[in-house]
Formats: C-alpha cells, structure tokens, sequence
C-alpha cells in the first residue's frame, strides 16, 4: 500500500510487529507469519540485525532479559538472519498477500534490504536523530515511516527535512518508548498534532499491550497503526508484555475496518425505508381533554401521538393555534384540518 493511500484515507494501514519477538529461532518466527494469514494485516514488520555494524560490546541492556547472552551485542548477534532466510520470509510474507516491511538498524542493513526490493523503510525512534541513515534511505527514493519515541521536535523536522529534500514519501507514527505504556503516556493527541505541523499520513506505534489505543487513534485520524506480536504475553523476550497475543491483533484489525466504515460521513438522504420510519416514530397532533364544539384551541390544549400520518404533522402546531372547533373533539383524538371552522 503505498502512502498516497493514507492521504486518502481508504484503508488505515495495519503492521504486525513481529520484531524480535522470534528470538532468533526461524520456526518460531515463521509460525508466526502464519498466524497473521487472513488476519487483515497490511504489513508484517522485523528488525535487521548485525550486531557489527551497529553494536559494540559496550552497549548496555536496556532490560536485563536475556538468561543466555551476557551482552546486548551478544543478543543481536543471536537474532541475525541471513540472507538467504531473509529471501525466504519475504516470499512468504508476499505468498499471503501481506507486505513484508523491515526496521534497519545500520547502513549495512540498509544495503542488504535494498537487494531484496523492498518497497518502503520503517526507521525506529533511536534513530530518528541520525541523520546519516535518514540520508542513505532518502536517497533510495522509498517510503520511510518514523517512530518518534525517542525523538525530539527538531529531530522530526530534521528528519523531515532531509526527506522533503530527496522528495522521499514519508509518514509519522506517535511512539511512546515504554514497555508496556501507560494509558496516559500514549499520547493520542499527537496524531493531530502531527497532521497539523506536517501535513502527512501519521498513525501510532503502540506499545501498550492493549487494542484500545488503536482503534481510538484511527477515530481520532489515524492512518497507520504499528503493534507487536507476540504467541503469550509471558512469553521470553524484552517485548512479550507490550505486545497482542494473535487472538487481541485479529481483534484490532477487526475493529479497526469497523471504525473506518464508522467514520464514512454520508448524506442524509431519506429512503424509502427511511421515510416509513419515519412516519412509524414520528408525531401527530391530538388533544389532551375532551373538547367542545367552538373551542378555541390554545397550546395547552395539545399532545403528540404516533404515527406522524395519522392526523396533523406536530411541526403544523401553530397553524391550528386560535382556530375554532367545528365539532366536539374526545381526549387523545388526533386532529385533522377539517376539524376546523
């Protein structure tokens, strides 16, 4: 799906997170593409690794996870895949009719993904303040989405920037780097914020475990909504607790189509079906009191009573006010205009 098809609001475009929540292990992260078959997801996205180009053994965790790697670097090195199983993961993602879509974290990964044809980038929020990457991808001509977890504003207008420049496709996705976030630090403000100050397709990178803030986020404009995928939340792995089991992301997307054929604005044209409802619930005019022959009907005289065809449209109330009865009228009788002198 390409951006233009934000702008115009079509179909939100859905990403499922696989990331790193495989933990290196090729089967595992191929169940996992299979559970997002007929899921209705847009994209399936994971992270390139390789832990020598953009790691070092001094990195330090950010969550002391791992019970087998003794250093960050150790655990990116775990999570590479090659090339060839690179090959094979875009060719299923592909077979199911879902994009495969790809965060680098080097340069170096950036060269390996353009030999795979990759049609559009997703760069993280610890890299929305390198403008070294951001060049390299604008200089492809691709798409780029930014997470902005980490970001400052002018980080984001640098980054933008660079885009515009290279006259790259970009979009803008709310990020809050919290695992899992709270409710008050989503942030769902910032999609108009964004929508506003950019002028983009923008959407929201959630982490908080839960399918609410992004349904809320495409009710509130939302163009793209990006969450991890996880098989349980207690599951091993530094994203488990901020992730949707299979069964919560199916629900997401689930409500999410419903919410976009929800905010489907059309006029208010009366149909056939309409106009018989409208007769059904609508009021017509009667008295409340028995009436004698010669009364002059005054509005305390007046009640409303279904259906609207029965006897004198309420909205017609003050055309019968002051006319004289021409005959006696029973309390709850509906009125009519030959009631009248």
């Amino acid at each position: 799906m390409k951006l233009i098809d934000y702008k115009k609001r079509k179909k939100t475009y859905v990403i499922a997170e696989i990331g790193q929540a495989h933990d290196g292990n090729l089967g595992f992260l191929h169940s996992m593409i299979d559970s997002m078959k007929n899921s209705g997801v847009d994209a399936i996205k994971f992270q390139m690794h390789i832990a020598n180009a953009e790691s070092s053994k001094e990195e330090p965790f950010r969550v002391n996870f791992s019970y087998v790697d003794k250093t960050r670097y150790e655990y990116w090195k775990r999570m590479e895949i090659d090339f060839e199983n690179w090959i094979k993961i875009k060719k299923k993602c592909e077979n199911y009719g879902i994009e495969f879509l790809v965060t680098p974290f080097s340069i170096t990964a950036i060269n390996i993904l353009e030999k795979l044809n990759v049609e559009k980038y997703k760069v993280g929020s610890g890299d929305l303040m390198n403008p070294l990457m951001i060049e390299k991808l604008s200089s492809l001509n691709k798409e780029v989405i930014l997470s902005t977890g980490l970001g400052q504003i002018n980080e984001l207008d640098n980054a933008i920037n660079i885009l515009k420049n290279n006259k790259s496709d970009f979009g803008i996705l709310q990020c809050t780097t919290e695992y899992p976030s709270k409710p008050q630090n989503i942030g769902l403000k910032w999609i108009d914020y964004f929508n506003k100050r950019y002028s983009c397709p923008v959407g929201l990178s959630d982490h908080s475990g839960e399918i609410y803030p992004s349904i809320a986020a495409v009710a509130l404009g939302a163009s793209i909504i990006e969450a991890h995928l996880t098989f349980d939340k207690r599951m091993f792995g530094p994203d488990a607790k901020a992730s949707l089991s299979i069964d919560q992301f199916k629900e997401m997307v689930k409500s999410i189509r419903f919410t976009e054929k929800a905010l489907n604005m059309k006029k208010k044209i009366l149909t056939k079906e309409k106009e018989q409802l409208r007769m059904m619930f609508g009021r017509a005019l009667s008295v409340n009191k028995d009436l004698k022959k010669g009364h002059i009907i005054a509005f305390d005289d007046l009640e409303v009573k279904k259906p609207a065809n029965a006897g004198i449209n309420v909205a017609k109330y003050k055309n019968i006010l002051g006319k004289v009865l021409r005959k006696p009228k029973s309390k709850w009788d509906f009125l009519n205009f030959d009631d009248f002198e």
